[in-house]
């Protein structure tokens, strides 16, 4: 069994910062040891491999714990498959994701999950798991939960916004709910009230305001809040937990807060589009705005504030991208004269790790913190922890070398997403990955990519462990 010895760096996790070597054998992390001492000497005598880390960081590999690579939306396909896409992940430090396959409305949740078990398998670059999207509450697909529960896809989304696409009502939410206060599984939610925001959508554009800047302005901040106050509120009545998706609103934060102050076992997440871009990219000239068309809606910058403060106090617990690229050219461009035809997403997945790093520098939060919302949370979450998200003895050996004192200049023409434009442009930031392992193997080795479609590995998870 190979052994490879990381040395030199600081190690950050969750719970502690420590000098410390790194010993990997074969595919875990098997022990750590104090920088300098007798034990990692002899260490490293027998390694195969010692990766230098003086002066940077040792951290786990990042869990995105949503993305949506090959996916449908609006009569075309987002821009990453799963071999893009994980690649691009891995440039950014992020070595496991959870995306979401589909039922297709008149057909079985199997049906869904097994086209995305087939679009992913042997394609992917690090390792990846499955959530569930409901598009129809059904008997069926009730009784179809809790055989997916346990096979190992443990989380299940829907919506209250996208009537006619996936929309649910409150009635078809609440029997999802008391299926997963059941059978253990976690629901998901993206809350916003769909049948205003269809309305005043309506409204805008008979007007003539068309523009992408009014997709921000119909999907009103009040209802998200109106709609995460109502899922709250339903997964009381359930007695399920409860996870809304990419919270974007300084309202919807104080609902969470709330029912968190009450004990209710309520997260959330938010995504850095929302910490670092406001509705005015959405108002850049010339249809730039169809850049930043995302649901939830970019907000006013004053609404970032209550974003981070959510995540210092842990009202929310963490950070996923919502990757869902669409190219400007030929993709955004389907809603030129009416932002109702805009595909819905953008790029983020590559990103995540470093502008979470910037947040960092400016003093945002913590760097235990930083691999708390980005890496330890999100596996906990979603059934990974004592495998993903952390270093230490028995873990999967995901782990990320990171210069915390590099500059870099964000850029479409140095990604490595598969889109044609970055949401963050001439962003300078610092802070960049050197190296990245996924369960021991050197994928990013100091800027060159030497991983392989296929690298990555399906992962059953257990039930949310947050609450264990």
């Amino acid at each position: 069994m190979s052994r490879t010895v990381i040395s030199g760096g600081l190690v950050i996790t969750a719970n502690e910062e420590l000098e410390a070597e790194v010993l990997i054998e074969g595919e875990r992390v098997v022990a750590l040891a104090a920088r300098g001492s007798e034990v990692a000497g002899g260490w490293r005598e027998g390694a195969a491999r010692v990766i230098d880390a003086t002066d940077r960081y040792v951290l786990p590999g990042g869990v995105d714990g949503h993305t949506h690579l090959d996916f449908p939306f609006g009569g075309t396909f987002s821009a990453d498959t799963f071999e893009t896409g994980t690649r691009a992940a891995a440039w950014g430090g992020t070595t496991t994701i959870v995306d979401f396959a589909v039922q297709s409305r008149g057909h079985a949740l199997r049906e869904g999950l097994d086209a995305w078990h087939a679009k992913a398998e042997g394609n992917c670059a690090v390792d990846y798991g499955f959530h569930m999207i409901l598009s129809e509450v059904t008997d069926g697909t009730l009784k179809e939960m809790d055989g997916l529960v346990e096979e190992g896809v443990t989380s299940f989304k829907l919506f209250m916004a996208y009537p006619g696409v996936f929309y649910s009502d409150d009635g078809q939410i609440l029997r999802a709910m008391q299926r997963g206060a059941d059978n253990g599984g976690l629901i998901m939610m993206h809350a916003e009230n769909g049948i205003a925001i269809d309305v005043l959508a309506e409204q805008a554009v008979a007007a003539g305001r068309t523009d992408p800047r009014y997709h921000g302005e119909v999907r009103r901040v009040l209802l998200e809040a109106e709609a995460t106050h109502r899922a709250i509120q339903l997964s009381r009545v359930a007695g399920c937990p409860l996870y809304v998706v990419h919270v974007s609103a300084a309202e919807a934060v104080a609902e969470l807060a709330a029912a968190r102050d009450l004990g209710l076992p309520v997260f959330g997440e938010t995504c850095p589009q929302y910490l670092f871009l406001s509705l005015d990219n959405l108002a850049e000239p010339d249809f730039g705005g169809a850049k930043y068309v995302c649901s939830t809606p970019l907000r006013p910058s004053e609404h970032q504030a209550s974003l981070w403060r959510g995540l210092r106090t842990n009202d929310l617990q963490v950070v996923s991208t919502d990757h869902c690229p669409f190219c400007f050219t030929g993709q955004k461009e389907l809603g030129r004269g009416d932002f109702r035809k805009i595909p819905n997403g953008m790029p983020g997945i590559e990103h995540r790790m470093d502008l979470l790093h910037q947040a960092v520098v400016e003093g945002h939060i913590s760097r235990r913190r930083w691999v708390d919302l980005a890496c330890a949370t999100p596996a906990r979450m979603f059934g990974l922890a004592g495998r993903k998200g952390t270093l230490a003895p028995g873990a999967d050996a995901d782990v990320v070398i990171y210069d915390p004192r590099a500059e870099q200049v964000l850029s479409a023409d140095t990604h490595h997403m598969n889109v044609d434009y970055s949401a963050y442009e001439g962003k300078r930031i610092t802070g960049a990955v050197r190296t990245v392992l996924s369960r021991g193997r050197v994928i990013i080795d100091d800027g060159r990519y030497t991983g392989s479609a296929g690298d990555g590995r399906y992962l059953p998870r257990a039930t949310c462990q947050y609450l264990d």
